[in-house]
């Protein structure tokens, strides 16, 4: 019963892994182009996982929904629903390194007159704290984010090196 038990436990965690893993591979191409920021929401939208960092790639997609619209009056409501999804991830799971890294990508890749940008500056702390804490495949994700980011200084960069 216990070998059974330890399998299936086994079997949904790599499937919730592989999951995450394909979000943050999508995610980190959102950017690059308008088809790869529809591939991400698509990737996005089809995942059912209560995992917090599924819930803050929910709510990243959600916000990049409003690059894509070609209705200009729903982006406004886009951008609001998913910074409202995403700030209650954050604020229920404070030391997810990767909520945080989702949060602060959003933050500075938004239009300053946007408005939501009020914790890069923390979330940039908070990264930097924690990273040597994390594992080998979440400090090379965050070490990815970081020598693209726009928000971290050059003497910030060699942190994550």
């Amino acid at each position: 019963m216990k070998m059974l038990l330890t399998f299936l436990v086994s079997f949904f965690a790599f499937f919730q892994n592989s999951d995450l893993e394909s979000l943050r591979n999508s995610y980190a191409k959102a950017n690059s182009s308008n088809d790869a920021t529809r591939a991400f929401i698509q990737t996005a939208s089809k995942k059912t996982s209560a995992d917090p960092a599924v819930i803050g790639y929910k709510a990243a997609a959600q916000i990049m929904e409003a690059k894509v619209t070609t209705e200009k009056n729903k982006r406004k409501t886009f951008v609001k629903t998913g910074a409202t999804q995403l700030e209650n991830v954050v604020k229920s799971n404070p030391n997810n390194v990767e909520l945080r890294l989702i949060r602060l990508s959003v933050q500075e890749n938004l239009p300053k007159i946007v408005g939501y940008s009020k914790n890069i500056k923390e979330d940039k702390i908070f990264l930097i704290a924690n990273y040597p804490k994390q594992n080998s495949a979440m400090k090379n994700y965050i070490k990815r984010f970081a020598m693209q980011s726009k928000s971290m200084s050059a003497a910030e960069k060699t942190i994550f090196k």
